[in-house]
């Protein structure tokens, strides 16, 4: 199977890789900017076809596999912190509080696309300014929605997740290995893969 990981994400790179996927990487960049009122589910699914359809692939029978990550709170979508100020105003929101991490997903198979929006629950604990602060000058904030790393440093945050972990680092694997398995992936990648 030849598939391409439309994403320059190291976190998405080692969860295709611990499960065995075989990929090679072609990051492709796109707006990521969201518009006005738009619902969270709807622009993570709008990005990751964005992104599907940016690549430009000459084999069509290859897989094109991309997908956007963002944290939801209240009703607002958290994105990646600009700078540091504006991790310590994500990390101020999201303590003691639960929010929704949302992935877009999408496989393309020549004009066939695929979609999925996978959203898992998780609580943080209540941070001290403290904690925020010692937190954030580790560095692991920049470049993560919601200006944490669940896989990381973070983890001693969260108290509880409902739904999939693999989601929360980037991608959920779950689904991914479905849709590629729906669009005619390998037999020896798909045998017996629960179809939906």
């Amino acid at each position: 199977m030849d598939l391409i990981l439309a994403s320059a994400s190291p976190r998405r790179a080692e969860l295709l890789a611990a499960a065995r996927i075989p990929f090679r990487v072609q990051p492709v960049e796109v707006d990521e900017a969201s518009r006005p009122g738009e619902d969270p589910a709807v622009y993570v699914e709008r990005l990751a076809v964005d992104k599907a359809r940016a690549l430009v692939c000459r084999d069509p029978g290859a897989f094109v596999l991309a997908a956007d990550t963002t944290v939801v709170t209240a009703g607002r979508i958290l994105g990646k912190p600009a700078d540091d100020a504006e991790a310590v105003r994500m990390l101020e929101m999201l303590s003691g509080c639960d929010h929704d991490v949302l992935t877009g997903v999408a496989v393309r198979r020549g004009p066939d696309m695929l979609t999925h929006v996978e959203r898992t629950r998780v609580r943080f604990l209540h941070l001290s300014p403290e904690e925020i602060a010692w937190y954030v000058a580790t560095g692991e904030p920049r470049g993560k929605a919601g200006a944490y790393a669940i896989q990381g440093l973070a983890s001693r945050f969260v108290e509880h997740i409902s739904g999939s972990y693999s989601n929360v680092v980037g991608l959920p694997v779950a689904q991914v290995y479905q849709l590629l398995c729906r669009l005619g992936a390998d037999a020896g990648l798909c045998a017996d893969a629960p179809r939906d």
